[in-house]
């Protein structure tokens, strides 16, 4: 495994992390703690340091955070530990934002995981007025302060969300959607990452399965996996879904990146690009088996991408799906 800078947290993370949206179990299914223990123990076994979580993963919410939090107490490494905040607000909308709600949630949080302190609490994706409110960035330091929390980040749907938050002195990661078929935040945006040397962590690495490269138009989906019930942006925002894209469109574009990348593992190809980018500190794949985890981290022992590939990888993100999402998110 090798590792990189989170930004100026100072953390030292796995570059292939880990995300927990459904480590219980596919999209879809039951909650599976036994399964998920078994994921998160091989993570760590294999180098995995940085475990992505939040508050509203798992059945009802919850379940994610209580596994991991039985990972940490039961390991003696160093994990750094992320989670995410403010999605259960329901309505989920700006005027439900209140500092005295977030907290609640932070607290929440680590009565969940058991533990004292979390390394970096992002707000999830949050709508786009809420990283206009000061007062909402300014509750963190205090939480800070008390010991609560050590570090602030925030994920974002847009690229303008994450211009936006990085202005915030505290805000010190931006968790995004980034892969082949979301190509938009390496323009702008990784230009002031640099600059303020933000910490960057790639989701939805392989927009949800599609750039493994394993479906085709007859595949089908459980009823209560979002990529059957969220294509159009039914349950939240489309963009998690596929990255945004037609689903047809998305496997027909994947079909020219397999000519054009014969013989090529798919899903370690997309992690691979990710990673040629340094402003990425690391890429949080999901997994719902160990093995699923083991070739996600094999990607880490390749090599990145040469100039000519990530080439033709921007020359079909340029024809087949630029036109459909990039002005979008």
């Amino acid at each position: 495994m090798k590792y990189r800078k989170l930004g100026r947290t100072g953390f030292e993370i796995s570059e292939i992390s880990l995300g927990t949206w459904q480590v219980g179990g596919k999209w879809g299914a039951p909650f599976d703690h036994a399964n998920a223990d078994r994921i998160l123990n091989a993570a760590v076994d294999n180098g995995i340091n940085f475990i992505d979580t939040a508050d509203v993963y798992g059945d009802g919410g919850g379940e994610s955070e209580q596994a991991v939090g039985r990972l940490v107490r039961s390991r003696s490494e160093q994990i750094y530990v992320a989670s995410k905040c403010g999605r259960r607000l329901n309505p989920h909308v700006n005027e439900s934002y209140t500092p005295q709600a977030l907290r609640g949630f932070v607290e929440a949080s680590l009565k969940n995981m058991g533990i004292e302190a979390i390394d970096l609490i992002q707000l999830h994706c949050p709508p786009t007025q809420v990283y206009y409110r000061p007062e909402i960035f300014a509750e963190f330091d205090k939480l800070i302060a008390e010991g609560k929390i050590r570090k602030l980040g925030v994920s974002v749907e847009k690229v303008e969300e994450a211009l936006k938050a990085i202005e915030y002195e505290n805000v010190d990661t931006v968790q995004i959607i980034f892969n082949m078929f979301r190509q938009r935040p390496a323009e702008l945006f990784f230009e002031q990452v640099k600059k303020r040397n933000i910490g960057v962590i790639a989701r939805v690495p392989l927009a949800s399965g599609l750039l493994s490269g394993k479906f085709n138009k007859q595949t089908s989906f459980l009823p209560g996996d979002h990529r059957t019930f969220n294509r159009n942006g039914e349950a939240f925002d489309k963009g998690e879904t596929f990255s945004g894209i037609d689903y047809n469109t998305g496997v027909d574009a994947v079909e020219e990146l397999k000519k054009a990348f014969p013989g090529e593992n798919m899903a370690q190809l997309a992690l691979r690009w990710i990673l040629s980018f340094n402003e990425v500190s690391c890429v949080i794949p999901g997994a719902s088996s160990p093995d699923q985890l083991m070739a996600n981290i094999e990607a880490s022992g390749t090599s990145a991408l040469n100039q000519s590939q990530i080439e033709t990888v921007k020359a079909i993100y340029t024809k087949s799906i630029k036109p459909l999402v990039h002005h979008l998110w």
